[in-house]
């Protein structure tokens, strides 16, 4: 038992590493059964309401099941183009989105940037800062920018790489989770909450990424008080990360950092003992992942839980 607790907690630890390094802010709720096709160059990156839902193939298509909802904003970037979105009113069908080729050296900057982020981070941060230097008013490079010297622990510089996007665009939802994240990762919790809550206000309440930050947290304050001993605070502390979570899944279903949600508020309903509502939350996650790589470890949580149970 204590080897496969072992191997859960070092599941979740990097589940939650990889979802708070890597989510894009707001999303969509899935109302229905649908299959959209977006059309575009090969190998483009593919938003839709700024969730990113991967790339195109070799043919230059890119399948979405089960968006919901009615009107979206689909996005689409690509190497060596401009970046081009449109609005759509009905999540099915094909839609094609063509991208125009550029010469703008502030948009190749930022691709450089965008393509050195898994391979050389110092080279990603000197792309952005060419692209910013370019065109100051370019919110993604300053985002991005802050995103990468966090990674690297250069958090003053992250910090400033936000001050910065504020002074060319003073409300941007996305650098608010951002700086909530970083506030966090230094031990701030009181900045990193406002921050958050910032987020979630500037983006009238559609914000994935600020409610994941704030149920991290609350998990990790509900951690910090029960190996205290502080049982009405642990309890509290999980009663708000549930909550956070369960909100960020909702906003995120369909998109494939759902898939961590799921998990990480599963361990949330465990450590409440809801284990009726854990065993929910990762049925959901095998009936919309079931080919994913945790399916197996998922299987085996919900044959520990009906173990655990009256």
């Amino acid at each position: 038992m204590s080897a496969l607790l072992n191997i859960r907690s070092f599941l979740y630890f990097t589940l939650a590493v990889s979802l708070f390094g890597s989510l894009s802010p707001t999303a969509f709720t899935q109302t229905k059964q649908s299959s959209l096709t977006i059309v575009s160059e090969p190998r483009s990156t593919v938003w839709i309401d700024e969730i990113r839902f991967g790339r195109t193939d070799t043919s230059g298509k890119l399948v979405v099941k089960n968006l919901g909802g009615t009107r979206h904003n689909v996005r689409v970037r690509a190497d060596g183009f401009k970046e081009a979105s449109k609005a759509i009113l009905s999540p099915q069908g094909d839609i094609s989105i063509p991208l125009v080729k550029t010469t703008d050296p502030a948009d190749l900057a930022f691709q450089e940037a965008e393509r050195q982020l898994s391979l050389d981070r110092e080279l990603a941060a000197s792309s952005y800062r060419k692209a910013i230097k370019l065109r100051a008013n370019y919110p993604s490079a300053h985002i991005g920018l802050a995103r990468v010297l966090s990674e690297m622990s250069d958090y003053d510089g992250a910090l400033k790489a936000i001050r910065d996007l504020r002074r060319v665009a003073p409300v941007n939802a996305e650098a608010s989770a951002v700086e909530g994240r970083i506030y966090k990762d230094t031990g701030d919790e009181v900045k990193a909450i406002a921050a958050f809550r910032r987020s979630i206000t500037q983006s009238r309440g559609f914000q994935p990424e600020a409610y994941t930050g704030l149920g991290l947290l609350y998990k990790e304050k509900a951690e910090a008080a029960g190996a205290a001993g502080n049982f009405d605070d642990e309890t509290a502390n999980y009663d708000e990360a549930a909550k956070h979570l369960s909100t960020a899944l909702k906003q995120l279903a369909g998109a494939p950092d759902a898939a961590v949600l799921y998990q990480l508020l599963g361990l949330v309903y465990e450590r409440q003992k809801k284990y009726a509502d854990a065993i929910r939350i990762y049925n959901e996650f095998l009936e919309r992942f079931p080919d994913s790589n945790e399916a197996p470890a998922v299987r085996s949580f919900i044959e520990q839980i009906k173990k655990q149970q009256p």
